[in-house]
């Protein structure tokens, strides 16, 4: 029983510490990085430079036309992120401004995503790398349900969500293979599909005062950055389009342009536009809010 014991001790303390290397390994990995994805491309760089900065989800990442900002002498940069909400694009500008960002212009995207305060795991995993290094991603996490585990057990950020900063990841990220974000200054476009289904049903989405917005503004008031809020186009085919409204009701100060681009054949989806409707976009915003 007593040699038991010692085996079954021996075997945890030595489980332990493979934890604790692999934990050290695949963070330091992480941290030499800065052109896997937008995230190490902040988090491990200086200040910069920017006219215009673009936060949000796939619907600010599919939307503003990078290219054609940059076109009209503007420095710009799409950080928009599919699959991202609120939760995200707070913290990576809270970063930026850590980092000693000059930013004149900051273009959120502030629509579906108000409706939910939480995190979108796909990508608020890929901030967990550097959570014992910045205190500023500590303090965001700190309230969600899995911060103990993520920021006490070795290792345990990894496993848990391996497929987005687990092995295959951290393989890519050590031989420095570039991501896809960083193509046409982040603008992801999108293709027509012809089996896209042109209908949607918003009904059941109420949008929220939502914290992480309301973050993003007291950051741009406080650093002197100009925000622009805008609601991004729906396909015309929505039911509960009146949230677009109901938005404006909490929060007047957010551009709606949900129904500028009209025509499917301007969509990849219901709820993003192809690159020849975000072009048509970009450039009504570019008019609306940078005509000088």
């Amino acid at each position: 029983m007593k040699q038991f014991l010692i085996f079954t001790v021996k075997t945890l303390l030595l489980t332990f510490l493979v934890l604790v290397i692999l934990d050290v390994v695949y963070t330091q990995v992480y941290l030499q990085s800065n052109h896997r994805g937008k995230i190490d491309y902040v988090y491990n760089s200086k200040a910069r430079n920017y006219d215009v900065v673009i936060l949000g989800s796939s619907r600010a990442n599919n939307h503003f036309v990078a290219p054609m900002f940059a076109d009209k002498g503007l420095k710009i940069f799409n950080f928009g992120m599919s699959g991202g909400h609120l939760f995200e694009a707070s913290l990576l500008l809270q970063l930026m401004i850590e980092r000693k960002y000059i930013i004149r212009n900051v273009i959120v995207e502030a629509d579906l995503n108000l409706s939910y305060e939480g995190r979108a795991d796909g990508v608020a995993a890929k901030f967990l790398p550097y959570i014992h290094q910045s205190e500023t991603i500590k303090n965001h996490f700190s309230g969600e349900s899995d911060f103990f585990a993520c920021y006490y057990v070795p290792f345990y950020r990894y496993i848990a969500y391996e497929t987005k900063i687990g092995f295959r990841e951290a393989f890519f990220t050590a031989i420095h293979k570039e991501g896809v974000g960083f193509k046409n200054l982040g603008y992801y476009p999108l293709g027509v599909n012809p089996k896209a289904n042109m209908k949607n049903d918003i009904r059941n989405l109420k949008p929220v005062r939502n914290k992480h917005y309301e973050n993003i503004k007291r950051l741009c008031k406080e650093n002197k950055i100009n925000l622009i809020a805008i609601m991004t186009p729906m396909c015309s085919n929505t039911n509960g389009l009146d949230y677009f409204q109901k938005v404006n009701t909490i929060y007047p100060e957010i551009h709606n342009y949900e129904d500028v681009v009209q025509g499917d054949q301007y969509f990849s989806s219901c709820g993003h536009l192809n690159d020849t409707g975000a072009r048509l976009f970009t450039k009504i915003i570019l008019k609306d809010f940078f005509k000088k």
